[in-house]
């Protein structure tokens, strides 16, 4: 008997995949990661995904995602935490997490650099921008962007990568598209005082290829890849 969610597993990365690397080839962009939304999905399909070649997966909760990695600890998988961070998670997302998505105000970055250990490399950052001025959504205002990254990027156990971003949702295409546009032109000023930065990670499931078209390196995939999540 065929496996079911296994089929529908090979299904869905095999489309996603080919998605994202067309928009990339249309793009030229010199390609185009995938991070898999993994958040309220069972250690088992992070494991199915995985063994198709998944390597990277997001999670928005710390104790959520730091069940999974103890079940998942054999598949040596990368891990980022895309939602927000409160202040009393600094130490556990510092040991535990690969990248941090969500760096949105100053006073995380001393904690994060303090209780990263020695022995493994830099946090990856980026800094979460609040790019349509939504009220009750997280991230920094544009013009605040500047000195937060410089104070990432004084840290040695942290490593400044890029900007993170989450537009207003809507069914206007052109209204995504422009503050995705807003997005890269922030990224471009920025790589101009850190050079060094390679990542500006926005799109999800229904608007990752018009991400691509304006400049994201990173999308951020869930629905399209594990299905809806149950209510």
């Amino acid at each position: 008997m065929r496996d079911l969610a296994m089929d529908f597993c090979e299904t869905a990365y095999g489309s996603v995949s080919a998605r994202v690397r067309a928009a990339a080839d249309a793009a030229a962009t010199g390609g185009v990661r995938l991070l898999a939304v993994s958040k309220g999905q069972p250690s088992a399909a992070i494991r199915r995904l995985a063994g198709l070649g998944q390597h990277a997966f997001g999670e928005n909760y710390v104790q959520e995602a730091l069940a999974k990695q103890d079940e998942l600890s054999d598949r040596g998988l990368e891990w980022h935490l895309i939602g927000p961070l409160q202040s009393n998670k600094c130490r556990v997302v510092a040991r535990r997490f690969d990248w941090l998505q969500s760096l949105d105000r100053l006073k995380l970055v001393e904690p994060l650099a303090r209780h990263r250990p020695p022995d493994r490399p830099p946090l990856a950052v980026l800094v979460q921008v609040n790019i349509d001025d939504e009220e009750a959504k997280s991230g920094c205002a544009p013009e605040a962007v500047a000195a937060l990254a410089d104070a990432v990027a004084m840290q040695p156990a942290l490593r400044l990568r890029g900007l993170m971003a989450i537009p207003a949702p809507s069914p206007d295409a052109s209204l995504r598209r422009a503050a995705f546009r807003r997005m890269h032109a922030l990224f471009e000023r920025l790589r101009d005082a850190h050079p060094s930065i390679d990542t500006l990670s926005m799109g999800m499931s229904d608007d990752f290829e018009l991400a691509i078209a304006e400049g994201a390196t990173m999308v951020r995939v869930g629905t399209a890849l594990f299905g809806a999540r149950a209510p």
